[in-house]
């Protein structure tokens, strides 16, 4: 379901209108810093993990996933996938959804660094060709207490946050250091990587 109108462009001939596979609020902020008119639709998709899959295999699937999912009726489209996901010592970190969920992981991920991967999709609906990356950044925790997790958690209720943090917001009272060629990364939509894709599709930003 398309949540607003948009305006469109014109690439080779073709009505083009550029839409976000994507319900996250955080995303949608992050698109509107292009100053491109876009609307958001829901790609409602399995997200589970399939057997024998790298954290890398995940996100570059389920970004793809989400573009193609609501491709077929969306014609003369530009539709951007995208998923995350946090690993620590090799395992993946999903949405916590739980506040015990939440505690558990911030107590794993206390002193470590995290990588978060995003996977990122820019498909065609014009010629049918997806481009798909994925982009990683990387924050090293700070060694936190019991207390702070808490407090933390019941502050900014991160549930549905890869790694139980929210990036934007309060979350970086937890980081040491962040490590990464593109900060939008770290909140799930790699801007400087989409702007590369979209002139490649014919939609320069600037």
């Amino acid at each position: 379901m398309i949540h607003q109108p948009v305006d469109t462009m014109t690439i080779m001939n073709h009505t083009i209108q550029l839409l976000l596979a994507s319900t996250s609020p955080y995303r949608k902020i992050l698109l509107e810093k292009l100053r491109l008119p876009f609307s958001t639709v829901s790609p409602n998709i399995d997200e589970n993990p399939l057997a024998q899959e790298s954290p890398e295999q995940l996100v570059a699937r389920l970004a793809k996933a989400k573009a193609l999912a609501v491709a077929p009726h969306n014609p003369n489209s530009l539709i951007i996938g995208s998923d995350q996901v946090a690993v620590v010592d090799g395992q993946v970190l999903g949405k916590p959804q739980t506040h015990e969920k939440a505690t558990q992981q911030l107590k794993r991920a206390s002193g470590k660094r995290i990588t978060l991967l995003t996977g990122l999709c820019l498909h065609s609906t014009v010629n049918h060709k997806s481009q798909v990356e994925v982009i990683p950044f990387s924050v090293v925790m700070r060694h936190l207490t019991e207390t702070q997790i808490e407090n933390y958690l019941r502050q900014e209720q991160p549930y549905d946050c890869a790694g139980s943090f929210k990036a934007e917001g309060l979350g970086i009272a937890l980081f040491e250091s962040l490590e990464g060629n593109d900060p939008n990364a770290l909140i799930g939509l790699p801007l400087i990587r989409l702007v590369r894709m979209l002139e490649k599709a014919g939609m320069p930003v600037i």
